[in-house]
């Protein structure tokens, strides 16, 4: 057995010293700004399509969906979630619009229409790039509320960038089941497959396991779930290491939700299969008892709560929450923490 062992312990360390002279998992680069590059700007196009060009002239397609006949009073620039691209708010953003909102929705980098679809790129260029977008749209709507919508990974995201040094000018945040599955709620076995994958297989992209197809659901709408599945800009095989960049930028989502500093509403699903349990409620545990962070969990939510079926409820409570952040929830959503608490899944 000692024999055994020692074998052992000299081929783990053979394989790590192996792996660690392997590449850092591979992350998209900002573009060379073309030749001419006059700066940031919006480019309209029609029937609610454009594209944001971005610091270094990079292009992430949008659509917009905005009031008829009047200026709106508030604008939601909305980051969809991983895989996904800026159609996932094409149920809320038409909601909000009949409301006065206006919603800018527009591909990540990686994702969608944007450039190096299928390669992850790192929270600082992304947070960049959310910086430049909320302050194209301020100057765009400059007597508006702006807020920043971000669901899944876009909440993520959203909470890296707000969370870091330099967060983008906007007014409000909104976190639809952020993503804060990170290495600190990874398991051992988990954390140790993806660090290797990443490094010697990283640009291989997978399908997800049979079992996780047939288990695992985002949302009880099972319409816009064979929809999203039959996108052509949906992503359904994924690289290793935009897998690991994934977890990066979850667990600095994690990491940093205590440090969004502008009034923030984070919504979260009972029936959530994504963002599971115990990671909300260690990142809300990490982020403390904060005056400026409201909480709302719904007993019927899953995991894209903005195409839910219930999803109308949802739209109401961001809307009343805009109007008024100290005023009561119409859906009457208890808070997420204390119900996590009391959930023995959640550990």
């Amino acid at each position: 057995m000692t024999l055994w062992r020692s074998g052992l312990t000299a081929g783990l360390l053979a394989l790590s010293l192996a792996l660690s002279a392997c590449a850092t998992p591979h992350l998209q680069g900002p573009e060379t700004p073309p030749v001419g590059f006059n700066g940031p700007r919006i480019e309209a196009g029609t029937l609610g399509r454009g594209a944001f060009v971005v610091q270094d002239g990079a292009r992430l397609p949008y659509l917009r969906w905005s009031p008829e006949g009047q200026p709106p009073w508030a604008v939601i620039v909305a980051l969809h979630g991983f895989n996904d691209h800026y159609a996932s708010f094409r149920l809320a953003g038409p909601w909000w619009a009949t409301r006065g909102i206006e919603t800018w929705a527009y591909d990540q980098r990686g994702f969608g229409l944007s450039p190096h679809r299928g390669e992850f790129a790192p929270e600082s260029l992304t947070s960049a790039d959310l910086r430049t977008i909320v302050s194209l749209v301020r100057a765009e709507r400059p007597n508006a509320l702006i807020v920043v919508a971000g669901e899944s990974m876009g909440g993520s995201s959203t909470i890296a960038a707000f969370g870091g040094e330099a967060p983008p000018d906007a007014d409000r945040v909104i976190l639809l089941a952020p993503g804060v599955w990170g290495w600190s709620s990874q398991s051992p076995f988990n954390r140790a497959g993806l660090w290797a994958a990443a490094r010697l297989m990283g640009d291989k992209a997978v399908e997800p396991p049979a079992f996780a197809v047939r288990n695992i659901r985002a949302s009880d709408n099972t319409l816009e779930l064979i929809r999203n599945g039959r996108d052509p800009l949906s992503i359904i095989s994924t690289r290793f290491d935009s897998m690991h960049g994934l977890v990066d930028l979850m667990e600095a989502a994690s990491v940093r939700l205590g440090a969004v500093e502008k009034p923030t509403l984070l919504l979260y699903g009972a029936h959530d299969q994504i963002v599971r349990k115990g990671p909300m409620r260690l990142a809300l545990e990490r982020a403390g008892e904060r005056p400026n962070l409201r909480t709302a969990y719904y007993p019927n939510g899953w995991h894209i709560l903005n195409r839910d079926l219930q999803g109308e409820v949802v739209y109401r409570d961001v809307e009343a929450w805009l109007r008024d952040a100290a005023a009561p929830l119409p859906s009457g959503a208890a808070p997420v923490l204390p119900a996590l608490r009391a959930d023995p899944k959640a550990r």
